[in-house]
Formats: structure tokens, sequence, C-alpha cells
């Protein structure tokens, strides 16, 4: 068995938390490690590493890298797929199926599971279970996991169940008890009002829908002939011709262009604690069943109020209820419970009004590491730098601006003009505007500086690079 995590998706409804520049499935919402970490971890339940590859874009492909290589070190870029341009996920699965089939020479009926990586799983080994339920009995079928319900929830998507199927024979018939059977789809159903939500929990017969998938590349490529050949034609051709002509696909999801035409989709319920994480309300649920709210939070005489806090900032509320406060390091969003769905209006304004927070953060995400602003002002700026081990910044220099930096963790490389310098703990050196200069981490621990920006410029756009192993020139 193969798998494909995807990780393209956007958050947009987690503002501030979320940005264009560091989405959902990057951040830690409920341990330290991401949600895209810990989808990786919940593969290792089921897989070698080496067989779990990622679909992501060009701007987050740096971001998949480190953060899988710093809980697996032998992670190779070779299983990050690359998507040229975002197109939905039905296009981006089939990249990945090609890629698997002609690039890794994977046996056209060997099963792929496809997982996005920005739900939360609170059960593990309940997830693993299924997931190794359906690579045994899914076969031709395109098989799905759906949740059990807990409660009629209009944040989520539906699938209707029709038979059981005998997971002996393999063929349709109606089970009785049979806990091993799983069901053939009857119908997928957008998100309901609550009115229907509650229709759907009392029927028995829907579970909401997870969005994971399982197939083989021979019936998938039969499914996108029968039912998206505008797909399968471009899907014909060879890998780097499909590369060539990616954006020419029509935006579609897997759910619109196969799923809810196909008469071969069947679904295995899972209940293993899942959260797609679509919204603070769903978030701030998910914390309040497992009794886990901000240890920064201080109330009194209020209720029904969530907090989380990225800063480890002290927040206080006073007769207030039916909050969800999120505080980051540059915004603070608050917002009546039951309003996460209009986070995007409120995003929506920001855009227009063209508010820096839309798109990054004083905490700025790079391929060797990452920085985070402490004071900007118009004649200086204070950057707190993290370096990787073995990473390296581009060797470049600034026409506007000099630097100075301190070591304050680790061991530094710096080239500073004509001059190379190793810096230890405590250790500087003064950078002139327009000398060239490099910063690196020649070893095994993180590298942290105090970065002190002086000169009349100091956008990031003041960068002439010469040289760079990320490919940035």
């Amino acid at each position: 068995m193969q798998s494909v995590i995807l990780c393209g998706g956007s958050g947009t409804r987690l503002w501030p938390l979320s940005r264009k520049n560091y989405p959902k499935q990057f951040l830690n919402l409920y341990s330290d490690k991401s949600l895209l970490q810990e989808t990786f971890l919940r593969m290792r339940l089921v897989m070698p590493a080496q067989n779990i590859y990622f679909v992501t874009n060009r701007d987050n492909y740096y971001n998949v890298f480190n953060q899988v290589k710093e809980i697996n070190p032998a992670f190779k870029e070779e299983n990050i797929i690359l998507e040229p341009t975002a197109r939905n996920t039905l296009p981006a699965i089939a990249l990945a199926v090609k890629y698997l089939k002609e690039k890794i020479k994977i046996p056209v009926d060997e099963q792929i599971l496809f997982a996005p990586a920005d739900h939360s799983i609170l059960d593990g080994a309940g997830f693993a279970k299924v997931i190794k339920k359906m690579g045994k009995l899914v076969l031709h079928n395109i098989g799905t996991i759906g949740i059990t319900p807990t409660k009629p929830e209009t944040g989520y998507g539906y699938i209707e169940k029709s038979f059981a199927v005998d997971p002996v024979s393999r063929h349709g018939m109606t089970v009785r008890g049979g806990g091993g059977s799983f069901f053939k789809v009857s119908s997928f159903k957008e998100k309901p009002n609550k009115e229907v939500a509650e229709k759907y929990i009392e029927s028995g017969k829907y579970l909401w829908n997870s969005g994971m998938y399982m197939f083989t590349a021979k019936t998938f490529s039969a499914a996108l002939k029968k039912y998206v050949p505008e797909i399968s034609k471009i899907y014909g051709e060879k890998y780097e011709d499909f590369l060539k002509h990616f954006s020419d696909l029509p935006k579609v999801s897997i759910d619109n262009g196969i799923s809810e035409k196909s008469d071969k989709v069947v679904v295995f319920e899972g209940d293993f604690g899942w959260n797609d994480i679509g919204s603070f309300d769903s978030m701030a649920d998910s914390a309040m069943e497992n009794k886990k709210n901000s240890p920064r939070h201080v109330s009194v005489d209020s209720k029904n109020i969530f907090v989380h806090t990225t800063s480890n900032r002290l927040v206080a509320t006073l007769g207030v209820e039916d909050l969800v406060i999120i505080e980051n390091s540059d915004s603070i969003l608050i917002h009546k419970k039951g309003r996460s769905e209009d986070v995007k209006k409120l995003l929506a304004h920001l855009e227009e009004k063209k508010y820096p927070e839309v798109e990054h953060n004083i905490i700025v995400h790079r391929p060797w590491g990452r920085y985070e602003v402490l004071m900007d002002t118009p004649f200086y700026k204070v950057k707190k730098i993290l370096v990787y081990p073995g990473a390296k910044l581009s060797l470049q220099s600034h026409e506007h601006r000099s630097e100075h930096w301190v070591v304050v963790d680790g061991m530094a490389g710096a080239t500073n003009g004509e001059d190379y310098i190793i810096l230890n703990k405590s250790e500087s050196t003064f950078i002139p505007a327009r000398a060239r200069h490099r910063l690196e981490n020649p070893g095994k621990t993180n590298l942290e500086i105090i970065e002190v920006q002086l000169g009349p410029y100091l956008g990031e756009d003041d960068i002439k690079r010469f040289d760079d192993i990320y490919r940035r020139i």
C-alpha cells in the first residue's frame, strides 16, 4: 500500500493562525507536532515511511520537506510531488497517481490511500485499523471513510449509506451484524442546514464525509475515462507532458468529478476522534470535548469561552460568554460562537484594505529555517533568526541597509565580504551595506541569531542574490 497526503490547502477560515504563506496544515494546534506531522506519523502506523508521499505547491514545498525531515531525518525530496498550480483535489490526485505509476513504478493494482494533511484524529490506532481493513477489502472499488456522526453538524458534508457488503464473498447483499462489513454509497450530500442535519442523524443512514479515499491506479484510470474525459485525455500523456498541460485541467474536486457519479464507491465507517479543523467553532468543540483550553486563560464570571494563544500571553475574560478568542503574534480575533464561517467575510475585508497580516505573519518560514520580527521601525528592524543544521541562506547583498549579527545559540558560519568566519555563542559580526554575505549553520543543532538592520529602507525586496541552494535566483 502507498499513501498520498494532500497538503495544498489554504485554511482561510482559521485566520489569523493560518496565513497564505503558512496555512493550517503546518500549525501546531493540539500538540508539539503540526497537523501535517501528525498525519505523517499516523500513516507510519500502517506503512513504511518510504511509501508516504505528499502533493503540495511550490510555495509550501520546503515547509513540507522541513517539517517531515524534523520527525523523519531519512525523508527524501523525491517523496514530495510538486503541483504546478492549484486545480482542486481531482487534478492533484491524478498527478500523484501518475507519479507513482510512472516514476515510482508501483503495480497498477496496488492500493493508494489519499488523505488531507490538515485533519485531527485522536485515536491513531483506531484509524490504522480502519485503513488496514480497507486495504484488504476495497479491491476494485473506490473506498472512502465515513465518520460516525456525534451530532447534527452543519459544517461537514455527509455520505448516505446503502446496503452492506459481505466482506467474505464481496458481493452486494444485506448483512445482519457482521462487524467487518462495509457499505455501498447511495449518495453524497453537501453541507446541510441544522434541520436537515438533525434528520440525517435521526435516520442512522448518514456518515460525515472525511475526504479520505483508497483505490488502485487501474480503478482510478477507468473512473477518469468514464466520468471526467477532459482530465483523462491529458492523464493519458507521459508524466512530463501531463505536467506541461496541468494548468489546462478543470478545477474540480474528486467528490464532484468522480465519487458522486460512480457506482463503485463504498464506505468504511470510522469512529476515531476525527475533526477536519475547518473552523474555530469545530476547533473549540474538539478542545472542550477533550477538556483542553489555554492554561493562559483566566476567567471571572465568564462561561463557554474558548481561548487559543500562540504567544503565551495571558488572556483574561470578565463577565462575557459564548466567545472564541484567538491570539496570534500580530493579531487577535474575537467572535461569537457559531459565527466562525463568517471569518471568510472578515478576511475579504482585510484583503480589500490590503492588510499585510492577511498573507504574512511576524514569524516567517523559509527553506533554511524561520525568522521572527521583534521590532520594526522606519530606520531599524530587529529579527530573531533560526537556521536548521546544514542549512544556509543565499549569498546576497543589500543596497540600503547594514546588518549586525549576534549568535545567541549554536554555531554560525558567516561569509562577510571576502572573509569566512565561525561565530560561537555571544560572538558577532557587522555586515556593511552592499557587502556580499551569507549565514549558514555548520553545526548539528539549530542556530539562533539576533539580527539588527539599520538603514533608510528595510524591505524584504532589498535583496540581490548571487547563489542559492534553494533555487530562488
